[in-house]
C-alpha cells in the first residue's frame, strides 16, 4: 500500500469510528486533531487512536496498553498484529472495560 492509500484507509476508519460513536448509546465524546483521535469517556479516561506511517499501523493506546493493527487487503479491515482480531472487536471490549458499561459500535 502507499503512504497516500494507507493515509486514505487511516482516514475513513477514524470517520468511521467518529460516525459509530455519534450512533453509540454510551456517551463518548471525541476530537479529531491533525489526524489522532482521541476519545473521552464519562470518568474521564482516554483512548487515543492515530497512524503510525513508518510502519503502515493504526495504534490504538487503552488504560491497559497499546495495541497496533495492520491492514488487511484481502479481510478489507484493521487486524490486531498480536492476534488477528478486527479493530471495531477490540475497540468495543476497551471502551467497554474502561466506561464501565457495554459499547457496541457498528463497524
Amino acid at each position: 500500500m502507499t503512504e497516500s492509500e494507507f493515509n486514505r484507509q487511516i482516514d475513513a476508519t477514524l470517520l468511521q469510528i467518529e460516525e459509530a460513536l455519534d450512533e453509540c448509546e454510551v456517551d463518548i465524546d471525541y476530537e479529531n486533531s491533525a489526524g489522532i483521535l482521541t476519545l473521552e469517556l464519562e470518568n474521564g479516561s482516554q483512548v487515543i487512536i492515530n497512524r503510525q506511517i513508518a510502519t503502515q499501523q493504526l495504534w490504538l493506546a487503552a488504560i491497559d496498553g497499546g495495541y497496533h493493527f495492520d491492514y488487511s487487503e484481502d479481510e478489507q479491515q484493521w487486524l490486531l498484529d498480536r492476534d488477528g482480531s478486527e479493530l471495531f472487536t477490540q475497540l468495543n471490549r476497551i471502551l467497554s472495560q474502561q466506561s464501565g458499561e457495554q459499547v457496541e459500535l457498528a463497524s
